[in-house]
């Protein structure tokens, strides 16, 4: 029996998966996600984020292993993404000083804590891997689209293996494998450049008015619950709410513009926003020649099906897949840490580690 703690510790949202295996089966799984913008709070506290995760999927369990994703270091709380995935491995090794840990590498692999501070280049957002993987014993030809909070990751598999041509943020940006537009945090002007109000295409203010998921509480896109990140004027996350934030955009406010007008508004930067993403899937598929024909999506993340499924089907994908089904709803909200977590218990027990349906 194995008991693992998978990390995925991110610059905006931290994720931890806790699972139980025994003889290459998964018999617990509990998932938790903590909002926690290190760039704004101070970093030393990480380790207390940390700790009360932990304490949220695997209380005072004894640990066998932990296995950590980083994306944080290219937050601006770092000079350097070496600064920044030191001081995150330094946060982990103090949390879990007892526990074996490891952590992911883009080419796939886990590596000691020492080793990754020699690579740290190796490690830094290296999040999408683990979720590559995970899916990769399950499908053996597909695209992955992932769409988290802040970013958008699309990750082809080709005959079982990871295939992104991409290493690094800037490598995957420049192939369309990386699209910064997400369900929460994206500043709507990163998504339009105008947008239509009462009929009239109207430019809008880079002011950081509004976001993203104050568009999707708008259309009934999320719950508000779903809505984790802080609002963009510090206020509530009621429709009436998000509804001023979307007003401000064009520098007016709700005595300007009524409701269904502001709706409208929203509607045209969803449209937009499932562009975006069907860009750099377009860009992706089109390049890898070997998946031609077969054109079967994965979704994942909290904007699955109403920006990943949405942009497959403009693309022209036939067969999408949500993750949920494979893995279970709530891990296909943190799909990384439960990918490094099955990662590090398959290297223990020496097999492939799935689930019992499976």
């Amino acid at each position: 029996m194995v008991k693992v703690l998978g990390l995925d510790i991110g610059g905006a949202n931290t994720k931890a998966t806790y699972i139980k295996t025994d003889n290459g089966t998964v018999n617990e799984q509990r998932t938790a996600l903590e909002y926690f913008p290190i760039w704004k709070d101070r970093k030393e506290q990480l380790p207390q984020v940390l700790e009360k995760l932990k304490q949220k999927v695997a209380d005072s369990t004894a640990l066998d292993v932990v296995g950590v994703t980083i994306t944080a270091e290219l937050s601006d709380a770092y000079m350097t993404k070496k600064e920044g995935i030191n001081h995150v491995l330094d946060c982990v090794t103090k949390v879990f000083a007892d526990v074996p840990t490891f952590v992911l590498d883009v080419e796939t692999k886990m590596l000691t804590v020492k080793d990754a501070r020699m690579e740290p280049l190796k490690v830094a957002s290296a999040n999408w891997a683990a979720t590559g993987w995970m899916i990769s014993q399950f499908i053996k030809n597909c695209i992955i689209i992932d769409v988290g909070s802040t970013t958008t990751s699309i990750i082809p598999v080709i005959n079982g293996k990871v295939a992104a041509r991409g290493r690094t943020d800037l490598e995957k940006l420049q192939n369309g494998e990386l699209v910064y537009s997400g369900s929460l945090r994206t500043n709507l002007a990163a998504i339009v450049e105008s947008i239509p109000v009462k009929g009239k295409m109207t430019r809008v203010s880079s002011e950081l008015f509004a976001q993203s998921g104050d568009v999707h509480l708008l259309l009934n896109n999320i719950e508000h619950e779903d809505y984790t990140a802080e609002t963009c004027d510090g206020r509530g996350k009621t429709r009436k709410e998000a509804a001023a934030r979307l007003a401000r955009v064009v520098c007016a406010d709700t005595d300007m513009l009524n409701e269904q007008e502001i709706v409208v508004m929203a509607k045209f930067v969803y449209e937009r926003q499932v562009e975006q993403i069907s860009a750099g899937l377009k860009h992706v598929y089109e390049r890898k020649q070997s998946i031609q024909g077969e054109k079967m999506a994965v979704v994942t993340g909290l904007g699955r099906n109403f920006l990943a499924r949405k942009a497959a089907e403009k693309v022209g994908f036939k067969q999408i897949i949500d993750m949920k089904e494979l893995v279970g709803a709530e891990a296909a909200i943190v799909s990384p840490s439960i990918g490094v977590a099955l990662m590090v218990a398959t290297g223990l027990e020496g097999k492939t580690v799935k689930w019992k349906q499976s």
